[in-house]
């Protein structure tokens, strides 16, 4: 008999003791609980999209008739459409199934074991599952208080180990910008970095016009937030046409879904319909940080994404949470050191922004 010790001996001994990325709660932890029927249910803690895709994208999946068909693996249509989209020519566009497999595949890349890869932390947990995946070495520069990056210092840890720099901007979970002269400074040190614009479309910020002076930086994007698409699966990015080419290399066959395909095409045709959606979540966005920060218990910080990073000043973050959750809220609590203090709130429709509001007014006064 094999018995799971065996097992171990054949793991490849890293991933052993690896730490699995940690997702946020489905709908399905309150679904279960028979108080709450699936429309009284307010899910603020994925940054996902309130609205939803498109109309349009539903319409053309209904009428879709050769899903027995493999999509084209090279991307041609799909690379064209986001090369529109993106202001750029198709040779410097690869999309994969969401960004997080965009971001894995860079490391995969460019990364050995043994290797260096450096973040500033507090910042989204995949740049370290990605690296740790492929045997590397993350290297952490802490951010300051209102989680700005160091640049003096981050320059100071690059090594001849140093294969990649990550740079999430706006920066998740906190929502802040970098502004463009530190990431041109962190650029200009040469090393690959890869700027994460996944909430791109909520700023309007952008390093993708200096992709042609500098061949060492990469873009990286979704469609998941501004379009509403995350159960698609769809993220892209823009490189060099030399970094495309390697990276289409060796991404897997087949990564983006027809459906997936079929939601781009659509949703960049409704452009304005979206664009609509995100002016309505900037300005939800800006009404839900006023009132946050009239609760007396919570520190919200400034945010150009589509969320809102709160710092508990009085109780404690994880206990707030599961009251937000016995009343059928979810929001995202981070069990690490740096955030167990915080909780972040993704902005709903107006509706579910009262419901949260007033959940926390209740919480506070107890």
């Amino acid at each position: 008999m094999v018995t799971s010790e065996i097992i171990e001996r054949w793991v490849r001994p890293r991933l052993l003791g690896l730490t699995s990325y940690s997702a946020n709660k489905s709908l399905d932890v309150l679904e279960k609980k028979a108080e709450f029927s699936p429309e009284e249910i307010v899910k603020v803690n994925g940054n996902e999209n309130p609205y939803g895709c498109s109309p349009k994208v539903n319409q053309a999946l209904e009428g879709y008739q050769k899903y027995n068909i493999y999509p084209d693996t090279t991307q041609q249509e799909l690379r064209n459409l986001l090369a529109g989209y993106a202001g750029t020519t198709p040779d410097r566009i690869v999309a994969t199934g969401g960004g997080s497999q965009l971001l894995d595949l860079i490391v995969r890349l460019f990364v050995d074991p043994g290797d260096e890869v450096i973040t500033c932390v507090p910042t989204f947990e995949i740049y370290r599952f990605s690296t740790d995946l492929c045997g590397g070495t993350m290297v952490e520069i802490p951010r300051d208080g209102d989680f700005a990056i160091d640049v003096n210092t981050i320059k100071a840890a690059i090594t001849e180990k140093t294969k990649l720099i990550f740079l999430c901007n706006p920066n998740n979970p906190t929502g802040n910008v970098t502004p463009e002269e530190e990431l041109l400074e962190v650029v200009k040190t040469g090393v690959p970095v890869v700027i994460d614009e996944a909430y791109y479309e909520f700023t309007g910020k952008t390093m993708v016009p200096f992709i042609d002076q500098y061949p060492n930086l990469m873009v990286v994007r979704t469609l998941s937030k501004w379009a509403g698409m995350a159960g698609f699966r769809l993220g892209y990015g823009i490189f060099t046409p030399e970094i495309a080419a390697y990276l289409l290399k060796i991404k897997l066959p087949f990564c983006v879904s027809v459906p997936a395909l079929i939601a781009v095409k659509e949703s960049l045709k409704d452009r304005d319909y979206l664009m609509g959606n995100v002016r309505e979540i900037i300005a939800q966005r800006e009404r839900l940080f006023q009132e946050l920060g009239k609760l007396g218990f919570l520190r919200p910080y400034p945010t150009e994404s589509n969320f809102v990073f709160c710092a508990v000043l009085k109780g404690d973050a994880g206990k707030i949470t599961q009251d937000l959750e016995n009343r059928g809220i979810l929001v995202r609590h981070f069990n690490t050191p740096l955030l167990r203090h915080g909780i972040r709130i993704s902005i709903g429709t107006s509706e579910q922004n009262d419901k949260v509001i007033e959940a926390l007014a209740e919480i506070g006064e107890n």
